[in-house]
């Protein structure tokens, strides 16, 4: 459909916009600003959807993800009550063209609440937070020298060893499969050079990295074990792709990936950690609410007990859907 009216469009856009303002990230941008000239060949639908996801801080691939799925639900209700549809931000699956879950070709599976999830810097991180009883461990050791990382990730398998904690190893996926690790953890920048059937074939668990819906429909087509959704709050440890997504956007993903599991990861501390288990995910990835605590194994324990205190209370209900 060609020859849209722009105000029309605009209009729509804004109803989108003021309906869904808990999801705006930044500062705020009138929707009639965000219309492009290429919008004037979508559907009148698709290009307010593609406007009020830009205005209120999308990306451009995560506002065409987005555009596709508003347009898909449209199709899929029949236009019953458009009213309505305004007002609920789209979270069905098949309207992103997610598979059903549990799906048949996924990766080993792993705990739907992975629990207190921490990201570690080298062995001896882990051996001392596998020894506090923290269920979920990663090992995050960069450096270039493979002979280091072959060890470290040898040492880190060892030192979970006979305890309750799982261990992914992130990114050095052909060390985490020779030592016999529970996971590995990828971000989408290392899918491209890694053996994802090899992963599989070994039966390690997979993690996959995800800062938005277009990364989210990417990381999910692989089936992975479980989607780490981030960042939720704003981060010094390394340069993000994206704005923080804030506990409604949070929110809006755990509904689209209802039944699978879900880390949340960025900039979450204590206070922080009631407000991302509300939205619905399994587990809460910390790093420096732990390593640059003055006591981490004290801070860890803390961290845990919330967690439990948090998973105790009544799930939010679903989302209606359409």
């Amino acid at each position: 459909m060609t020859g849209i009216d722009p105000s029309s469009v605009a209009a729509l856009a804004a109803r989108i916009a003021r309906a869904h303002a808990a999801l705006q990230v930044g500062p705020a941008q009138p929707p009639a600003q965000c219309l492009r000239p290429a919008d004037a060949t979508l559907a009148p639908l698709a290009a307010a959807a593609i406007a009020a996801a830009r205005s209120l801080g999308y990306d451009e691939d995560d506002a065409a993800v987005i555009a596709r799925a508003w347009q898909a639900r449209r199709q899929r209700s029949g236009g019953s009550d458009f009213d309505r549809e305004l007002e609920t931000w789209p979270d069905d699956p098949a309207d992103y063209g997610l598979a059903p879950w549990p799906r048949a070709d996924a990766f080993a599976p792993c705990p739907q609440a992975l629990g207190l999830y921490a990201v570690l810097p080298d062995a001896a991180w882990v051996a001392r937070l596998a020894q506090a009883g923290v269920p979920t461990l990663q090992l995050r050791f960069k450096s270039s020298n493979a002979a280091s990382v072959r060890a470290e990730v040898r040492a880190a398998v060892r030192a979970v060893a006979g305890t309750g904690s799982r261990l992914f190893v992130n990114d050095h996926w052909r060390c985490a499969i020779e030592a016999g690790a529970y996971g590995v953890h990828l971000g989408q920048e290392d899918l491209a050079g890694a053996d994802l059937d090899a992963i599989r074939a070994a039966g390690l668990r997979l993690g996959l990295s995800t800062h938005g819906y277009a990364e989210i429909v990417r990381a999910e087509r692989c089936a992975p074990s479980y989607l780490a959704l981030g960042a939720v709050y704003p981060t010094t440890l390394k340069a993000m792709p994206t704005a923080p997504q804030g506990p409604a956007r949070l929110a809006a993903y755990a509904r689209l990936l209802r039944g699978r599991p879900l880390v949340a990861i960025g900039g979450i501390d204590e206070a922080r950690l009631p407000a991302v288990l509300a939205s619905g995910v399994g587990a809460v990835a910390v790093v420096r609410a732990i390593v640059a605590a003055p006591d981490p194994e004290a801070a860890a324990q803390r961290l845990m007990c919330a967690v439990d205190r948090c998973g105790d209370a009544p799930a939010p209900p679903p989302r209606e859907t359409l």
